[in-house]
């Protein structure tokens, strides 16, 4: 029996959704997630922290919950919340942020993006802009909102987009322009020169932004810079982010949107009918991280440039051709002289010969747009030095 409606069919097989036959597709997390536990490897694939967070954020949450924080809050989120979001926006970046009416506390940052996308697209004219290698879900979420994906790619070595090939595909059809910085799976962090265009590209099409930083935390070289702070951008952008990466909590999924009080009001109208209202009492316990010293922050992304380091040198060492990071959770590596020139298979492969689970670049790349990225694998470098120590051991046995 087929159960799957014929637009969803169609848009899911043009977003990569679908297997061959006609099924719906497992991602590439679960396969190898599911490989290395069978195999008892070292997961490097999933990006997930093996730590807790800080004391005083799971403390947090302890006494919310014994304070009887446990049902339904309020339906953009709770007060102290939106008030420490704001109160963060101004203290990183200088942002000014309404509590009351420009700010929506979210199931995480992928709910955020999906009940934007859903809010905001009009009919299957639109088009959104991605820059690929992209994060697997933006693909499913324009597939759902039944709009068109158009790509514009990152290309080794620095990952950062050529500016005339973002100009000829932004255009008339253009509703949004998604912009993941620090950039997963690359790790970039995109130049004020390709920032300034996007806003400029925005602005001649009438487009709206919509920005994914949830690694903002981590970026190593430098302050994270959000668009929205650019001149002429706060009007039409939509600033995602959430709590998951920035204080290791990524299964509470607590996360935000905020923007302009019409836009933001748009999101909250689908968010209301996905989730309804999420994590009460996750949420205080958030607003306590967002008030942490200045100290937590600039440790943690010391914390994860330390463990790319480390990871790079294993890789290296192994054989990989490495590319840096500048961000984030994952560090990028060329497999090719290692037999990886198809790194699909080598990720399949890679458990059982060295007991270590990556995931191929090839998975955040649409079906016509998979040879740049043949031979290029995603490691995360978001565990216990331990951990990765063992899988650089692990890993030597490719030589």
């Amino acid at each position: 029996m087929d159960v799957l409606p014929g637009a969803w069919r169609r848009t899911a097989a043009g977003a990569g959704l679908l297997s061959p036959d006609g099924r719906v597709a497992p991602t590439i997390f679960a396969e190898m997630s599911a490989a290395a536990a069978r195999t008892e490897s070292v997961n490097l694939g999933q990006g997930f922290p093996d730590e807790d967070g800080p004391a005083a954020v799971l403390e947090a949450a302890r006494d919310a919950i014994a304070q009887g924080a446990n049902q339904y809050p309020p339906g953009r989120g709770i007060p102290d919340l939106l008030a420490a979001i704001s109160e963060h926006q101004r203290r990183f970046y200088g942002l000014d942020v309404d509590p009351d009416t420009e700010i929506l506390v979210t199931a995480g940052a992928t709910e955020a993006l999906t009940a934007t996308l859903l809010a905001l697209i009009d009919g299957p004219d639109d088009e959104v802009v991605v820059f690929e290698p992209y994060y697997d879900s933006y693909a499913a979420a324009v597939a759902l909102a039944g709009a068109r994906l158009r790509t514009v790619p990152l290309r080794r070595p620095d990952f950062q987009p050529d500016l005339d090939e973002l100009a000829a595909v932004v255009g008339e059809r253009t509703r949004l322009i998604l912009v993941n910085d620090p950039h997963n799976p690359t790790g970039a962090v995109f130049t004020p020169e390709v920032q300034a265009e996007l806003v400029r590209l925005a602005t001649l099409h009438d487009a709206v932004i919509v920005t994914d930083e949830v690694y903002e935390h981590l970026s190593f070289h430098s302050p994270h810079v959000p668009i929205a702070t650019l001149p002429g951008a706060a009007e039409r952008t939509l600033t995602i982010s959430s709590a998951g990466k920035t204080f290791s909590t990524t299964g509470w999924k607590i996360g935000w949107v905020h923007g302009p009080a019409a836009l933001i009001t748009a999101v909250l109208t689908v968010k209301q009918f996905l989730t309804y209202v999420n994590g009460s009492a996750f949420q205080p316990a958030i607003a306590v991280g967002l008030r942490l010293p200045d100290a937590y922050f600039h440790d943690a992304a010391a914390t994860m440039q330390h463990k790319h380091r480390l990871l790079g040198d294993a890789l290296r060492a192994a054989g990989f051709d490495v590319f840096a990071p500048q961000g984030g959770y994952f560090t990028v590596a060329d497999a090719t002289a290692l037999g990886g020139a198809d790194a699909a298979a080598f990720c399949r492969a890679l458990p059982e010969r060295v007991g270590v689970a990556a995931i191929p670049i090839s998975a955040f790349v649409t079906p016509e747009n998979q040879q740049p990225y043949a031979g290029l694998v995603r490691l995360a470098a978001c565990k216990r030095v331990e951990v990765l120590e063992e899988a650089g051991r692990r890993l030597s046995g490719l030589r």
